[in-house]
This record gives structure tokens, sequence and C-alpha cells, in this order.
């Protein structure tokens, strides 16, 4: 379902502060912006087949966010060759997605329509969704004033119901509390039981090993083992 062979992803970060507005235009102006190169990933292979759990673990800025987005097909790798068969069902950032200024509802309505759910399955799916996120008397308030637990929930929720094939989850899990931790695992289970192939990432190599057939550890921008 996924195939990644000698996938490298590069960054230009600029080497020099500039302060002033009349600073950053003599820079445009003349040309001479100064920048390194930062290889985010490096020459990484990774192959999921249908229905596996593979985990991603790693240090904050070895690549595991980057990996997931290009995946995801966010971003797209400087080197190498990405192959990925099925729908995929994306949480890379918590709230991606979602607008803050519309309600809980009106956003999971949203993002049903964005990944080509009918107005009927959207319905019928809403209940299921504030009923799984502990959200129903919330679904009329604004997303601006959710906390990040009530985000994670609603995020968690609105995307396992899209019945995705492929599902990339970014560290999602941290952020609720313990009880809906539970949930999220037995949830991940029962969609793997169902044949949903997934990337999860998280710090929590404990939690990995609750859901992942497969756990590598990703340090910069290399695979460097399998745990």
């Amino acid at each position: 379902m996924i195939k990644l062979e000698n996938v490298s992803k590069k960054f230009r970060i600029p080497s020099e502060k500039r302060y002033t507005l009349f600073e950053e235009v003599v820079s445009f102006i003349t040309g001479k912006r100064n920048y390194v190169e930062f290889w985010a990933l490096k020459n990484v292979n990774l192959s999921v087949r249908k229905g596996e759990v593979v985990g991603i673990t790693g240090p904050n800025g070895s690549g595991k966010s980057t990996l997931l987005k290009i995946i995801a097909g966010v971003i797209y790798p400087d080197e190498g060759k990405v192959e990925v068969l099925g729908r995929v069902t994306p949480i890379l950032e918590l709230g991606v997605g979602f607008n803050p200024e519309l309600t809980a509802l009106e956003n999971v309505n949203l993002y049903g329509v964005l990944m080509g759910m009918s107005k009927k399955k959207i319905e019928r799916k809403s209940e299921e969704i504030f009923k799984f996120a502990e959200l129903e008397k919330f679904r009329n308030m604004k997303l601006k004033n959710f906390s990040s637990g009530m985000y994670a929930r609603l995020a968690f929720a609105t995307a396992v119901a899209t019945e995705p094939e492929i599902l990339l989850v970014d560290e999602v899990l941290a952020v609720g509390d313990t009880s809906f931790q539970k949930k999220c695992i037995a949830k991940i289970r029962e969609l793997k039981d169902n044949g949903t192939t997934m990337v999860v990432v998280s710090h929590s190599v404990d939690l990995l090993r609750e859901v992942c057939d497969e756990i590598y550890h990703l340090r910069n921008g290399k695979i460097e083992e399998r745990i």
C-alpha cells in the first residue's frame, strides 16, 4: 500500500537574519541571500503492507512529520520514489483542515465533503463522530473556543469516521486524556482488523507497541533501526 525508495527531502534555511524591511528589500534586489540546505530526510526506505500498522518514533526534528507529509502528498521528495495505493486520510497536525471560525458541526460537514462523502452519509456519521469524541454538547461551538484536547478528540473522530484505506496519524494520541487514548487505541485495532493500513507517529514507544506491527526509529532524517 505504501512504498518509499531512497526518499530524500531538503529545505533551504536562511543563514542570516534581517531585522528591517530595508534590509529585506536590498537582499531581494541584489540577490544576496545566503541559505543553508537542511536534509529533513535522507535515503529513507519504507514498505507498509495492506492492513499493517507501522510506527515511527524519534526525537524532535528527526523528520517524522516530513515523512508523513510526503506519504500524504502534501509535499514532494527531492529525491527517490513514492508509491501510495489507496485513499489517504491524514491527521498530520492538530486540527489541520479545520476552520476555527466555523462550528464543530460545520467543520465535520466540510471535512466530509472534502473526503468525498455524500450529504446523507455525513449526516449519519456526524452523530457517531460527536459521540465518539464525547463532544455532543459542543457541536455548535466555534472551534476557536475549543481546548487542545477537544481539538484532538474531534480531529481523530472525524478522520476515522471517513472509513480510510490508509490512515496517517501524527502525535494526535498524545494530546487527549488517558481514557480517550484507550478509545483511540481500540479504534485503531478495529480499523486494522477491517484492513486499514496505518502509519502512526509518536514519541511514546510504549503506545506504539500497543498497536503497531513494526516500529522504526528515525534520527537525523534516517531510519536507524527497527525497534
